[in-house]
């Protein structure tokens, strides 16, 4: 029990630390995309895969109920 708190402890510091190294360097990405007009392909390409993936669960919900009646 008291293990598994001081891992606990230790992951909460560990990705705290990653968190506070990273934040400049994504800006800066953000930053050189949204220069390039690069960011607004890749925020399409995101919606796109995520409405592909609702509209799959969508159909296997739609068969799942006609298999259920």
């Amino acid at each position: 029990m008291i293990r598994k708190i001081y891992a606990t402890i230790l992951l909460m510091f560990i990705s705290f630390t990653a968190m506070a190294q990273g934040s400049n360097r994504q800006t800066e990405m953000a930053d050189l995309m949204r220069s390039n007009g690069k960011i607004y392909v890749v925020t399409a390409v995101i919606i796109t895969i995520f409405a592909g993936i609702i509209i799959y669960l969508i159909r296997i919900e739609r068969k799942m109920n006609r298999l259920e009646k």
